[in-house]
């Protein structure tokens, strides 16, 4: 136990034979659980891990291959099944420093968050260790993650270095979640609709000869659309069906004046420049002040949101402690 609370961690991997024994070594005494789930991998990445004599020892083997989000989530509810309070989340390439485990745990067992994850970004010296594409990229996710799930205070969405409380993971639609890699992105996403506190933690990777499953190109395709659809649905559902506030107008108004403003500016332009014409003054200002209305609104509403970032555990609500498994 840490802090007498039960903590378990989840070992996501995926052909990893030849590093998985040394990552569950590498764990501390004070672990009550150590769960690895082989995500159907084509080497004995399971026999390789049961070799550890551990009676903590958990071991699944997923019959087909799910992504790391899947693996994932059958660890966390084989976590919830075995009475864990925490649970942990860390991939089996031997990249995430298991020392970093109480700094990690702490925001919980004090209630200041409902969630913990890594952030590489926090100091400079170790910005140096990432490869540059994998730096760009995730500078460019991290700002559009920021808009879709409402935490506009963390960064570095696709760490997968993470911890959360039992009865958090109990509230989240899991169908909801990603199974492969933007499993991180998608449980921020869930978290945000539930209004959980997010907290970062400085945790820097540990970069070896292992080469990522995740393709840069591939993410930056695939993943600012998904989270197009995640911003557009907590929109809808924070400031429209759960609640109406002035943010909600602000919002409203905003991009209502704004596509009027598009809208009547670029037909008159057409109009009046297929007759040769130079468009009247007065029809252009009828443009562009809601132009500049809507986008005052708009900014005004963006501003309302990033101060709107949930401050308050819901972990420590009853609703929540009455979820939470009881500890042994």
């Amino acid at each position: 136990m840490y802090k007498s609370l039960r903590v378990a961690v989840v070992i996501p991997a995926y052909r990893e034979a030849g590093r998985i024994g040394g990552v569950i070594r590498e764990l501390p005494d004070w672990i009550d659980h150590f769960i690895v789930v082989d995500d159907c991998s084509n080497d004995d990445t399971a026999g390789a891990a049961s070799k550890v004599t551990d009676q903590r020892l958990k071991v699944i083997r997923l019959t087909e291959n799910q992504g790391v989000g899947g693996a994932t989530i059958a660890g966390f509810n084989q976590a919830i099944e075995l009475g864990a309070e925490i649970i942990v989340k860390m991939d089996g390439d031997g990249q995430m420093d298991p020392k970093g485990l109480p700094a990690m745990i702490d925001p919980l067992q004090l209630g200041e968050a409902d969630y913990t994850k890594g952030n590489r970004f926090m100091h400079t010296r170790a910005l140096v260790q990432m490869p540059l594409i994998r730096r760009l990229g995730n500078v460019g996710i991290s700002f559009m993650a920021k808009m879709a799930s409402g935490y506009w205070s963390n960064f570095d969405p696709t760490n997968g270095y993470l911890a959360m409380h039992s009865s958090v993971w109990q509230m989240l639609d899991h169908p909801r979640l990603q199974r492969r890699f933007f499993f991180e992105n998608s449980l921020l996403l869930e978290l945000g609709l539930c209004r959980a506190v997010v907290r970062d933690v400085y945790m820097p990777a540990r970069y070896n000869d292992k080469v990522s499953h995740l393709s840069e190109r591939k993410a930056l395709l695939e993943f600012p659309p998904q989270l197009l659809k995640g911003y557009l649905r907590r929109m809808v559902l924070q400031y429209f069906v759960r609640d109406f506030s002035a943010a909600s107008l602000f919002f409203l108004t905003g991009a209502l004046a704004c596509v009027f403003g598009v809208i009547w500016g670029g037909w008159n332009w057409w109009h009046y420049a297929s007759q040769g014409l130079a468009t009247p003054t007065g029809t252009v200002m009828i443009a562009v002040l809601p132009l500049v209305l809507g986008l005052q609104l708009l900014l005004q509403a963006l501003v309302m949101d990033i101060q709107g970032v949930p401050r308050e555990p819901i972990h420590r609500r009853p609703a929540a402690a009455a979820a939470a498994p009881k500890r042994a």
